[in-house]
């Protein structure tokens, strides 16, 4: 794989293409965008003179979020292709002078996602204080704080009787 300049000042004057690959091009007839999809754009993507793709998440999710509720931060969601797809996106997209930016979401995962399985119902996981947890309060949820998805922004544990915070979907 070829490396593309690392000016680190490359982005002040780049133009970045976000693609959601879900609904940008199918590569196939199965109805939705995958990575095979986004390599077929690439000449015609270079022919709009751009220097990057920001690919909204394409990692393994519930896509309750739209793939923002990450269940596995090193793999590649099987609707859109496999390492092998996003390897060969990589080389690509290089060959062209494109880089690739990568949406990644620390902020929160999935409730599918093994560190979140060994925080629930273990105060002593050690990733627990990856989230936020709190006691209820007089027997109702911590506050009145809301999810962007509506409703309460706290979702029950019942194995530890404490809330965690989700400002998103619970799930």
């Amino acid at each position: 794989m070829r490396a593309v300049n690392s000016d680190n000042e490359w982005w002040k004057t780049a133009t970045i293409y976000q693609i959601y690959p879900k609904s940008f091009c199918d590569s196939g007839a199965k109805g939705t965008g995958d990575l095979q999809g986004i390599i077929s754009k690439l000449d015609y993507l270079k022919l709009l003179g751009i220097d990057a793709i920001w690919l909204t998440p394409i990692y393994p999710s519930p896509m309750i979020d739209n793939g923002y509720d990450i269940a596995d931060y090193y793999g590649i969601n099987p609707d859109f292709g496999s390492m092998a797809d996003f390897e060969q996106l990589l080389n690509e997209a290089h060959q062209r002078d494109i880089r690739i930016i990568m949406d990644i979401v620390v902020n929160h995962t999935s409730t599918k996602h093994a560190w979140f399985q060994s925080a629930i119902g273990d105060k002593a996981s050690p990733y627990r204080d990856y989230y936020i947890w709190h006691p209820p309060v007089n027997g109702q949820v911590p506050n009145n704080w809301q999810s962007k998805f509506g409703g309460s922004a706290w979702a029950l544990d019942e194995k530890t009787h404490e809330y965690y915070l989700h400002l998103f979907a619970p799930e």
